[in-house]
């Protein structure tokens, strides 16, 4: 989804499933939207203000459509090692991964976050991952067809989840649940609130300082509840939620992540450590390789754009007359006040500051190669 998107194209065959928190977003105004399929809340107030509370202050996003999963049994480090290119031998307990599953070919049919909770802290869990809504159960089907028998896999579709975003994120939190702000980007660790177990990370998908909340779904309105009695805290819907992973040169699974395109040319190339690379043994090695060498035949980059007019997912992408590429993310960014997309180009025009073209309803508009993000990250990592 895109934040410039019509909501039409939002909407998904039903039936479409309630969140935990459906009846919560209503009474709270939420305009609701078919996404992933789920009823989901698309704006509260309205997309820029929710962008602009969420950039100032904290904003609360129900992502509980995302697919949470806990792995155990024996030799689960190796076996996950052959389904994702990150090391997980190496991730220590309560530590956090970004990582991609791949097919065969190197496409990427998903990415995800995978963290390690210590002993098992968390519903027994030897590693416990978050992936995307609308491919969560492709994703389990895929890993059920390439784990080993020994290896358990448990869908926790009894936990909803929160993301707390902001700068004034550990503030909000630390006054709920003190130890909570101790930790640092992509640090993980188990809470108690009134007698719920939180498993709580400090990451997100807005470029912010912030934190994701795994909570059994029987407690989560208890939780939203406290959340948003808080002064730095609102309700943040889909439609910001876009606008800031945009601003923030976060890839969309769907639209600028998909099986077509691969690990390398989609810049992702931070997630697959040096003991992979060298050592191999999963779905996409090869290409990976290759292309780190050859270089990809496209890359994802970050276009500004001249003008007010925003291009659109799927508009082309040219050089001269040309089309050297499409864009697959695209929108106003409120907070640089201008619009910019993401898009999949020629990798010999990936240069930053190569001049191209976008064609937008007919029209011709100039477009910029640019380095992402466009707004700078502000996550509270640890000092070296």
């Amino acid at each position: 989804m895109t934040v410039n998107d019509d909501v039409a194209t939002l909407e998904e065959e039903l039936p479409l499933m309630a969140l935990p928190l459906d009846g919560w977003h209503r009474e709270k105004g939420a305009r609701m939207v078919g996404f992933a399929g789920y009823h989901m809340p698309i704006q509260y107030e309205g997309i820029m203000a929710e962008h602009g509370w969420t950039r100032e202050h904290a904003g609360l996003f129900d992502v509980s459509h995302m697919g949470q999963i806990a792995f155990s049994g024996e030799g689960v480090d190796a076996a996950l090692e052959a389904l994702l290119p990150a090391d997980i031998k190496g991730l220590k307990p309560f530590r956090q991964r970004y990582s991609m599953l791949m097919d065969a070919d190197g496409g990427i049919l998903d990415d995800l976050m995978v963290s390690r909770p210590g002993d098992g802290a968390f519903d027994g869990a030897a590693i416990y991952m978050v992936v995307n809504g609308a491919t969560k159960y492709d994703d389990i089907g895929w890993m059920i067809e390439h784990l080993p028998d020994e290896v358990t896999m448990n869908h926790m579709d009894e936990q909803a989840l929160l993301a707390l975003q902001g700068p004034e994120a550990g503030e909000a939190l630390a006054s709920l649940i003190p130890g909570a702000a101790d930790l640092f980007f992509m640090q993980s660790g188990l809470f108690a609130w009134r007698g719920a177990p939180l498993w709580i990370s400090r990451s997100g998908y807005t470029g912010e300082d912030g934190f994701e909340i795994s909570v059994p779904a029987d407690s989560v309105t208890l939780l939203a509840d406290a959340l948003c009695a808080l002064p730095q805290v609102k309700p943040i819907g889909l439609g910001a939620r876009d606008s800031l992973r945009l601003e923030a040169g976060l890839p969309l699974y769907g639209h600028d992540l998909t099986p077509d395109v691969s690990a390398i040319g989609a810049d992702l190339g931070f997630a697959i450590g040096k003991r992979r690379r060298a050592e191999g043994g999963f779905f996409g090695h090869g290409r990976v390789m290759r292309e780190l060498s050859e270089g990809p035949v496209q890359r994802r980059v970050g276009l500004t754009i001249e003008g007010r007019l925003p291009a659109r997912e799927g508009a082309p992408v040219l050089a001269g007359d040309k089309q050297v590429g499409t864009v697959t993310s695209g929108g106003f960014a409120p907070t640089v006040g201008a619009p910019i997309a993401m898009a999949w180009i020629d990798n010999d025009l990936a240069t930053v500051g190569t001049a191209l073209a976008i064609e937008v309803r007919g029209k011709r508009i100039a477009a910029t190669v640019a380095p992402m993000p466009f707004v700078p990250h502000r996550y509270r990592r640890a000092r070296a």
